[in-house]
């Protein structure tokens, strides 16, 4: 029988003091990500100070959580030289700080003795893990949840591996 995973929104609903999220991919395929990367590509930018045209259900469910109390924490690690979609992503990354998300950036090469998760992750209030599961050409597979306190420790602390390495993003240039 399929694991009934619940949405990212129900998770974070209910997520009482942390929330953080591991990306370790340098391409995502993400469908409704993918009007928004062409008109980037296209050379479309948005405007922070214009938040009604780019704040949204993902952006009020972050602040929401935040207002409770939830701390929010995205650690991106990328190869450099960085692909468009990442450099897309940095110049969204405002929206996701605006909205109350700490956000750091790994460089891989310096990643090389660090041991982290052969898949992007969220874990919320250090219980439970929802994996994202991508193809090799970074379209969005699946979504699976793990709640053995084994590998939500080990996980966890591989995160602040990451995050106590990692480049603010007021810091990160590409």
């Amino acid at each position: 029988m399929p694991q009934k995973v619940p949405s990212f929104t129900e998770l974070l609903a209910g997520c009482r003091r942390s929330a953080i999220h591991l990306e370790t991919h340098d391409v995502y395929g993400v469908a409704e990500e993918d009007e928004d990367f062409a008109s980037w590509l296209s050379g479309h930018r948005y405007d922070i100070d214009d938040r009604a045209s780019w704040w949204n259900d993902f952006h009020t469910t972050v602040a929401d959580a935040v207002s409770r109390g939830v701390v929010v924490r995205r650690a991106r690690v990328v190869s450099e030289p960085v692909t468009d979609y990442i450099r897309f992503e940095h110049s969204c990354t405002p929206q996701n700080i605006a909205a109350g998300e700490d956000v750091r950036w790994l460089p891989r090469r310096l990643a090389s003795d660090l041991l982290v998760s052969g898949n992007d992750l969220w874990i919320f209030d250090d219980r439970v893990i929802r994996f994202s599961l991508f193809a090799g050409d970074g379209r969005f597979v699946a979504d699976v949840m793990e709640d053995s306190a084994d590998v939500v420790k080990r996980h966890a602390e591989a995160f602040e591996a990451v995050w106590e390495r990692a480049i603010p993003h007021a810091d990160y240039r590409i």
